[in-house]
């Protein structure tokens, strides 16, 4: 404001210093190099001014002709210096170790005081395996006012590579201390988390909330895990701030599955079993998992199945769709003996195109067993089950675990454990189910009456057969010969196979044999 003023004041005072001259009566004469000029004092003014302006750019120009090379000069060679930068960073970037080395080299001469010089040269270096010269850069990135920050996260990483922890936590607080970043502030949260130092962790939680690295929804939901850890901490010895802990808990965070499942035991053990009930319902409403339907369906130790299967339909009706209501209405019907509900409920999960998973294939293998019995549909399940996808279990940083954990126990970090089905690493085509029971086999079954052999005609009358030699003392018949199959009609296609019998085993010593010129065989 005050410069517009100024400048303000400026053009009127010019303005009333031109107005002074015109208004001035008399006239200015100019002799030289022969010409008379006669003009106005206006003009005069004017072109006074005007030359004096000319005649001062020359000379400044004359004088600053040295200054204005040397800024070319320099301006060339910092543009030369960008480039190689530009270029250096992109080579790093893709892993061109060559390129990145060679710009690296080209940029320390061309621009040495430019901070992206040094993370260039860290960048190098630690693309090139080379941590003593990263260290280095990044501590010589730390000294400066400019890279301060950046210099402390590569010190951070380096000494976590190196294993070095209680090094990168103190970095991280100093980094914390000169401005709240995401990085640092997560650093310290995973490591207070790692040490189940939870008041600690909370206070973070607390100052990354306020310096807006986390959302509020984010912020609530690391709460309610502190606070399901402090509770489990606290159950065996203070029960009643484990309950208010966990009520905590589920009020920040509805969808937690382990502090809703601790908290619904917690009512269990002490007889509130309508809060309990409730707890559950409105949790599994948004997240099924099995353990909450345990608890809700085995929440009165004195029911009968029949009751189990009841409260475990009542609690599928909130999440029809998901496959876990149909599982634990499947296991709760085996238990009741109400095999029709089970089978009805398993179908759609194990039908022609699904991937039943192993669970599904076991109780598949229960059920066949317990209805009819049928052993070999039950192995065959069983050994569907070894080849089916694996059940959704915890998992965190790759480790898989049954039971929930507060943090990570790879990293460390905070609520890192997700329900989830793990991975697999190869998949083929999908497998038909076993077929459904069709009742016990056929021990012996009688051929259908169009297999039956069509009668044959009776066989002409024999002749008398000629009788051996009086020395010749073998009164008994001779054997059949077995080598000749027994000659079977033909099978109707699309017919069951007929039902043979074996002919009898000829005996070892068939006694003598007769002469085959004089005995026909019929």
């Amino acid at each position: 404001m005050i410069r517009i003023l100024v400048f303000l004041l400026l053009i009127g005072l010019v303005t009333l210093g031109l107005g002074f001259l015109v208004e001035q009566p008399g006239s200015m004469s100019l002799t030289w190099f022969g010409y008379h000029i006669d003009t106005s004092p206006l003009i005069g003014v004017g072109v006074v001014a005007l030359a004096a302006v000319v005649v001062w750019s020359v000379l400044r120009f004359v004088f600053n002709l040295p200054s204005l090379v040397a800024l070319t000069a320099r301006a060339r060679k910092r543009a030369r210096g960008h480039d190689a930068l530009t270029r250096g960073i992109i080579a790093a970037g893709v892993g061109d170790l060559h390129k990145a080395r060679k710009a690296n080299q080209e940029a320390k001469k061309l621009a040495p005081n430019e901070p992206l010089t040094l993370l260039l040269d860290a960048q190098t270096a630690q693309l090139s395996g080379d941590r003593d010269a990263a260290e280095r850069a990044f501590r010589a990135m730390s000294e400066r006012q400019e890279t301060r920050l950046l210099g402390l996260r590569g010190l951070h990483s380096e000494s976590l590579r190196k294993g070095d922890h209680d090094h990168a936590h103190q970095i991280a607080l100093q980094a914390q201390s000169i401005a709240p970043l995401a990085w640092s502030g997560q650093a310290l949260l995973d490591r207070y988390s790692g040490q189940h130092d939870w008041e600690a962790a909370r206070l973070c939680v607390a100052q990354n909330l306020k310096a807006r690295l986390i959302d509020r929804e984010t912020a609530n939901r690391q709460r309610a895990v502190i606070d399901t850890a402090l509770a489990m901490e606290a159950e065996a010895k203070d029960p009643d701030r484990a309950i208010s802990l966990l009520r905590a808990a589920v009020k920040k965070a509805p969808d937690l599955v382990p502090a809703n499942a601790f908290l619904a035991r917690h009512y269990t053990e002490r007889g509130k079993l309508r809060a309990a009930s409730k707890l559950i319902e409105a949790a599994y409403a948004k997240t099924p998992h099995p353990d909450l339907a345990e608890i809700y369906v085995g929440m009165r130790p004195g029911d009968s199945a029949e009751d189990r299967l009841v409260r475990a339909k009542t609690l599928a009706r909130l999440a029809p769709k998901d496959p876990e209501s149909a599982i634990i209405v499947a296991t709760a019907a085996l238990g009741a003996g109400d095999y029709l509900t089970a089978r009805e409920v398993m179908t759609p999960l194990v039908a022609m195109g699904e991937r039943p998973t192993a669970r599904m294939c076991v109780i598949m293998a229960e059920l066949e067993e317990r209805e009819h019995n049928a052993q070999g549909l039950a192995r065959e399940w069983l050994a569907r089950a070894a080849r089916a996808p694996r059940d959704p279990v915890w998992i965190a940083d790759g480790h898989w675990s049954k039971q929930w954990a507060p943090v990570s126990p790879v990293t460390g970090k905070l609520d890192a454990y997700r329900w989830m089905q793990p991975k697999e690493e190869l998949a083929g085509a999908l497998e038909a189910p076993p077929p459904a029971f069709q009742g016990p086999p056929a021990i012996e079954a009688e051929p259908a009456r169009a297999e039956l052999a069509p009668p044959q005609p009776a066989p002409a009358p024999e002749p008398p057969p000629v009788l051996a030699p009086p020395e010749a003392k073998s009164e008994e018949p001779p054997a059949p010969e077995a080598s000749e199959p027994a000659k079977t009609p033909p099978r109707p296609s699309g017919g069951p196979e007929p039902v043979i019998f074996p002919l009898a085993t000829p005996p070892d010593d068939p006694g003598p044999k007769e002469d085959k010129a004089e005995t026909r065989l019929y």
